[in-house]
């Protein structure tokens, strides 16, 4: 992976929306697109209800990826909020980085916050910060 990662300003501000819309819950889904930019996103249903972990459920996970290949997309990121803490990543998050070819993005739905939305590559348990660079 590179150390940059290309998304449509769209795709942001959908994920910083579902994020606000659900500040006591960590917030997640699937980013998809073609070839190395981010084009389409999957909001998914936290199934742990939590403030603090996220998992998508086996079937609504499988569904989403369906409706990847229906749609000709490549699975390019996941990403999910922190609406408490810092938007890196957690000890859970690494531990839980089952798709190393994917970029992880983490929202914080804090007004304030200097980088509401982050991207990391987390590959052999170490995290790395991705630069990301918009397109329409």
């Amino acid at each position: 992976m590179t150390s940059t990662i290309r998304i449509r300003v769209q795709i942001l501000d959908a994920m910083l929306q579902h994020a606000r819309g659900q500040p006591g819950v960590e917030c997640c889904g699937l980013l998809a697109g073609h070839g190395d930019v981010i084009t389409a996103i999957f909001t998914a249903e936290n199934a742990l209800a939590s403030p603090n972990a996220y998992d998508i459920a086996s079937r609504e996970l499988f569904a989403l990826f369906r409706r990847m290949r229906e749609e000709h997309l490549e699975h390019l990121g996941i990403y999910h909020s922190h609406p408490a803490g810092e938007n890196k990543p957690s000890v859970r998050d690494i531990e839980q980085a089952f798709y190393p070819e994917a970029a992880y993005f983490i929202i914080s739905p804090q007004l304030e916050a200097p980088k509401p939305i982050r991207a990391f590559s987390i590959l052999d348990g170490r995290a790395e910060e991705l630069e990301l660079v918009t397109t329409l």
